[in-house]
Formats: structure tokens, sequence, C-alpha cells
């Protein structure tokens, strides 16, 4: 998403022209996936293509925000990202309507619980993925999570270390004059930046890391997308360690009020080696 982002006369704004080519050449790119595919088993290739179910998602969305200018954890944050997501539902779903009309609906389109309705030519539509490492080589946030960290050090399998900058953050801070090394190395410490008082308040509240944001805030942005998602979301809520039982289960019944289709919750520090 961080690419569909457009500066004009100095003001950043988002291109729902080009998210609506991307969406529509994405959803014919994954359907003739389908049938290109090698698949292991036979059983396995018939399934998949008696219902030619794709999942297209995003990365790149808190990137986009801290871009625009909009805290995640903030209303206008969720209603961002559910117009987003509503756009992309809409748009992915007419265009499998119209490879309907010309490729015929996916086999068992008639026995499904879409039968009443347009013909489309695939079951589903829309996921959102983690893309942990897609996310990495594109040098983007993942998926529809929050930048975890603005600067951390990521250890790898073989226990190689390396520290990563938000490029964002970096580009901010080099403009404001404030990016010092010094300064770096306390946000390295704690991964956020809202104990650095010298950066200005304004840009603190868009510089929002997962530890800054309440699970609650967390729950409301994974159900706006969930929303207008044919299948799951793929989204951490992220907890401090000092988080209890009934913390968490507040945050498993404002899942469900929220109809998420699951909630994957993680308590900072529960893990050796994070």
């Amino acid at each position: 998403l961080i690419t569909m982002l457009k500066t004009e006369n100095g003001e950043t704004r988002f291109d729902f022209e080009l998210l609506k080519s991307t969406v529509e050449e994405a959803v014919h790119f994954l359907d003739n996936v389908i049938d290109v595919n090698n698949y292991p088993l036979d059983r396995i290739a018939e399934m998949t293509r008696s219902t030619r179910k794709i999942g297209l998602g995003v990365m790149g969305f808190a990137d986009a925000l801290l871009a625009l200018g909009i805290p995640y954890n903030s209303e206008e944050g969720v209603a961002f990202g559910e117009r987003v997501m509503s756009f992309i539902q809409a748009t992915g779903h007419n265009a499998s309507r119209r490879l309907a009309k010309t490729r015929g609906a996916f086999p068992l389109f008639g026995e499904s619980t879409l039968k009443d309705g347009e013909p489309i030519r695939n079951a589903t539509v829309t996921t959102i993925a983690p893309t942990g490492t897609l996310s990495i080589i594109a040098s983007c946030s993942s998926g529809v999570e929050p930048v975890f960290a603005f600067v951390y050090v990521r250890n790898v399998m073989d226990g190689t270390q390396m520290v990563e900058v938000n490029p964002m953050l970096m580009q901010k801070l080099h403009a404001l004059g404030l990016d010092s090394e010094d300064l770096l190395k306390r946000v390295a410490a704690e991964g956020t930046i809202q104990h650095c008082l010298e950066i200005p308040e304004d840009v603190r509240r868009v510089f929002v890391c997962a530890h800054d944001i309440t699970p609650e805030d967390h729950t409301r942005m994974q159900a706006a997308f969930q929303r207008h998602t044919d299948n799951a979301v793929s989204k951490t809520v992220n907890f401090p360690g000092s988080a209890t039982r009934d913390d968490v289960r507040s945050v498993y019944l404002l899942a469900y009020q929220e109809g998420l289709k699951g909630v994957t919750i993680y308590r900072d520090g529960s893990r050796n080696g994070q």
C-alpha cells in the first residue's frame, strides 16, 4: 500500500485509481496461478480448482499511515483501513465476476452459498496474510500490522544480528535534524520514540509502534479489515508483559463481538530470545 501514495504540490495522498488497476491485475494473475500450479496430489488439485479460492491481501499499510500522517491507533486510522479494504474487496469481486463471464464461474458455484448471486470466478477473493518475509524483501511494514519497533536488532536463524532502523522515521528525524547516533541508541533500547521528548509531539503521535497501541486498538483495526475480507485476517494483538488473564479475556470477547474469525495475542517477554 505504501506504493499507492502520490505527492502533489507537496501533499501526500492515496492513489485509489492505481489501487484499482493493481487489484484487477492481481485477481487475473492469481486466477491463472490456480491453473498453472503443480499440486502434490490430484485430490488437492481437484479441490483447489473446484472452488478456485484466491487470497489477495496487502502489506505496507502502517507505512502508508505514517506517510499520510495518520496515527494507527486513532479513529481516522481505523476508518482509513476500512476504506482501503472495502475498496479492495469491491474491486476484487467485480474483477472476479468479469472473469466468470469469459472463463465461467468456479465449478461448485451452483452448490455454494453464492449461488443466488451473480456468477463469480473465485469462491473467495481476499485474505490478509502475515507477509513476514515478503515485507522484509519489499522493505515495508507487514500485512496490516503496525511497525513493531522503529529501531531494533533482528535475530536471524544462524545467530546473526542485524540492526534495523525504520527508514520513514530516519527520514523524518533527518529532516528535523534529530538523527543522532545517541537518539537512535535510545530508541533501540525500547523500540519506541514515545520517551524521546525532544521529538515533536505531533511526530510522536503518528509514529507509534506495536507496543504503543492498546490491545483494544489492535483488535479494532483487525475488525476494520475483517469486515471486508472473505477469509481471515492475520494480526497480532500485542500485550505488555504486565498483562493479566482478565486483560486477555477482554480482548477475546471484543474480538468475538467484532466478528473476527480468529485472534492471536503476544504477551511481551513471553518467549526466550525475543
